[in-house]
């Protein structure tokens, strides 16, 4: 599945399989900076399972506040197809993984959304904006949507901020 995301070191958008690696490194790379002690194997888990679910529900940009306001349901529905044709033990504990990751109740789970929302924001920082320069979008709205980053980690959300903060004044995000 491809994302909206530009890839910095190709002419062209990443896919869900690229993503899901990116994070689960990113995850041992920068564990240290998280708030709260993590279980990096199992964040891990929760980063390579997250997306799983856009098999069926596709990729919901960002952005796109009309496509968001289905996104939970569209999710929901993927899910029980797409775990409910594993072998039931299987699909229980995928399923199980999906939910925490989604419900971001525990440490692992904050801290692997904040890297979910982290990493695109690297990529459209190298891509000079990506993303951020699709109409509609500001500066603030950036902020906002990736303001989960400062749920699992302040010192992560700070340099994310001062990237958004950079590329707003540069001109790539109004």
């Amino acid at each position: 599945m491809l994302r909206q995301s530009p890839l910095a070191a190709a002419d062209r958008r990443e896919n869900d399989a690229e993503h899901s690696w990116h994070l689960a490194l990113m995850v041992m790379t920068l564990a240290e900076y998280a708030d709260e002690p993590i279980d990096v194997g199992h964040t891990i888990k929760l980063v390579v399972v997250h997306d799983l679910v856009e098999i069926y529900a596709g990729d919901t940009p960002i952005y796109d506040a009309e496509l968001g306001e289905s996104q939970q349901e569209r999710e929901e529905a993927a899910a029980d197809r797409l775990f409910g044709i594993l072998p039931e033990d299987a699909g229980r504990k995928l399923r199980t993984l999906w939910d925490e990751f989604e419900a971001r109740q525990t440490p692992e789970a904050r801290f692997a959304k904040a890297m979910d929302r982290l990493q695109p924001l690297l990529l459209n920082w190298m891509a000079k904006g990506g993303t951020w320069r699709t109409p509609g979008v500001t500066a603030d709205a950036v902020r906002g949507r990736k303001a989960v980053i400062g749920e699992a980690s302040t010192t992560l959300w700070e340099a994310a901020r001062h990237l958004i903060d950079e590329g707003e004044r540069r001109g790539w995000a109004r």
